[in-house]
């Protein structure tokens, strides 16, 4: 048997392995710096990352359409409640189509749903920036230290699992 046969095992195993951890829990970035981005509010003001350094930024990927986003937001609420005076700040990164759901019918939304923090409109770019040409899944959450620094990321659902990562940060 060719030597580089026995090796495509153990190959295929380490890339199984960087998948299946790379998943739904939270993964550490280290010192990955979060692009920066002007996106507009609900209320057409652009607002960037930038303007949030010196505080823990939790952003949101999240869609209407998506049921385990809507599962998400009651968690991020609190989480946005509780620790908004220790310095945390929750950006709502809405992926819904602007041509199907308008600004005032997200608006509306977030009054309904209670929603205690800023829902932007995402784009294109900012998607490409922070998923990097991988599959994009939603929810998911980025951790950003006061550096401005990813440091964790969270795919899907999972009570609790943010605010384990943001008792270290806070």
């Amino acid at each position: 048997m060719h030597p580089s046969f026995r090796l495509r095992p153990f190959f295929f195993a380490c890339l199984m392995a960087c998948f299946i951890f790379s998943g739904a829990f939270g993964s550490a970035f280290g010192s990955q710096a979060a692009p920066d981005f002007s996106l507009p509010d609900l209320s057409g003001n652009k607002v960037t990352l930038q303007q949030y350094r010196g505080n823990v930024v939790i952003l949101d990927f999240w869609a209407i359409w998506c049921v385990p986003c809507l599962k998400s937001i009651p968690q991020m609420v609190q989480i946005q409640e509780k620790y908004k005076d220790k310095g945390l700040v929750v950006l709502g990164i809405s992926l819904d189509d602007p041509k199907k759901l308008d600004d005032l019918s997200l608006l509306e939304f977030k009054k309904r749903r209670k929603i205690n923090y800023r829902i932007l409109r995402g784009t294109e770019q900012v998607t490409d920036q922070y998923f990097h040409g991988t599959r994009l899944e939603i929810p998911t959450l980025f951790i950003i230290d006061q550096d401005g620094k990813i440091v964790e990321r969270h795919r899907g659902f999972e009570l609790g699992d943010v605010e384990k990562a943001l008792q270290k940060l806070l």
